[in-house]
């Protein structure tokens, strides 16, 4: 049900890939806006179609706490229940849970921490992170893990030996056949540790494997550097899925670095900042430069009828449109770059691709 199949590969070590799942194929690499609450922000699911979307990703922090896992099974689950009839992936609630490091406390069993919505308290472990993302019925599911600082090397290390167990515990927790459960590789900036933590997993013959960690406070320098210690190690017939990384030039570097699957907040977060993606940077259009520009974001965008200057009164009079038409945008220019990256690799020319599209980088929109 979840096999990988890899269709082309670049001297890169890119690679191009169908992943089957019970709601249909996804083409490789992907990238996954991401619904936290059972909604992209300010896009319905036509739209998400429409702009190519094909993966969706959604929390189980967030809806374990509201409106719940159960209400959303007894419902149908998140494809019926937001309706999105393609392939989902939920998150095990880890990064969420330990981001609240005022308010939790970790044991070797598992977390017990604070709702930031009423401050009540709420437990996960391992076997409860599968329940949930059981009842919620997502294609794609999370081990339950930490995301550790990624700098502390003592803390990290301890972490593994305390969330590896868990992994396993979250293979023995899990009933559903149609559900295929990644793990996580952590490790922070430690190669021997991501190393370690990689090796553990692989004799576990996971469906796929996830990089967790990164975009989490290291340098962008670092985050690549991972991944290149990482490509050799993961086993090549699996897909690796690299949580939480959304911006288009770390999109190439990491599929160059042999990523397969993405998701990120960024698009749409963005766009509720009035900041729209182009290719070499981000326009803030907030900025009075924009007030008269009839051009569009760009031409090709699902937008390009509108003018910078029109969407700039929108971002001004924080108009809902305005958060409308700049996540369509978006989300719909990292779909672009995704594709344009698949067609690259399969010409087997994705690094020279990629040394064009990053040249603009770092300098001003």
């Amino acid at each position: 049900m979840f096999e990988f199949e890899i269709t082309a590969q670049d001297d890169s070590g890119a690679r191009t890939g169908l992943f089957h799942t019970p709601h249909g194929v996804l083409e490789t690499p992907v990238f996954a806006p991401v619904g936290t609450a059972a909604t992209v922000k300010a896009l319905q699911p036509r739209d998400l179609r429409e702009l190519g979307s094909t993966l969706v990703l959604s929390n189980t922090y967030h809806l374990y706490l509201r409106p719940g896992d159960q209400l959303v099974r007894d419902l149908g689950g998140l494809h019926q229940f937001m309706q999105w009839d393609g392939p989902m992936l939920t998150d095990s609630g880890g990064f969420q849970v330990f981001s609240l490091s005022d308010t939790r406390k970790i044991d070797q069993d598992g977390v017990t921490f604070q709702s930031h919505i009423d401050g009540s308290y709420h437990r996960f472990t391992p076997e409860s992170s599968v329940a949930i993302q059981e009842n919620l019925g997502a294609d794609i599911i999370m081990a339950f893990d930490e995301c550790p600082p990624p700098r502390d090397y003592n803390y990290v290390k301890q972490s593994l030996t305390r969330t590896h167990p868990w992994l396993t515990r979250c293979l023995a927790a899990k009933t559903r056949p149609d559900q295929a459960l990644f793990g996580i590789v952590q490790g922070g900036i430690f190669r021997d540790l991501r190393e370690e933590s990689a090796r553990f997993m692989i004799p576990l013959d996971l469906p796929g494997y996830a990089i967790g960690g990164l975009a989490v406070g290291e340098s962008k320098e670092e985050m690549y550097e991972v991944l290149e210690w990482l490509q050799p190690v993961l086993p090549a017939n699996k897909p690796r899925y690299l949580m939480g990384v959304g911006a288009p030039e770390d999109l190439v570097h990491a599929v160059l670095r042999g990523v397969d699957i993405f998701d990120c907040v960024l698009p749409t977060r963005l766009a509720r900042h009035g900041t729209a993606l182009v290719r070499g940077g981000r326009l803030n259009l907030r900025n009075a430069k924009f007030a008269r520009d009839e051009r569009p974001l760009a031409p090709d965008s699902p937008v390009a009828q509108y003018s910078r200057a029109y969407l700039r009164h929108l971002v001004k009079a924080n108009e809902i449109l305005g958060h409308i038409l700049l996540s369509l945008h978006n989300v719909g220019f990292l779909h672009q770059i995704m594709g344009e990256m698949r067609q690259a690799i399969r010409k087997n020319n994705l690094q020279q691709w990629g040394a064009e599209f990053l040249k603009p980088y770092g300098k001003e929109s």
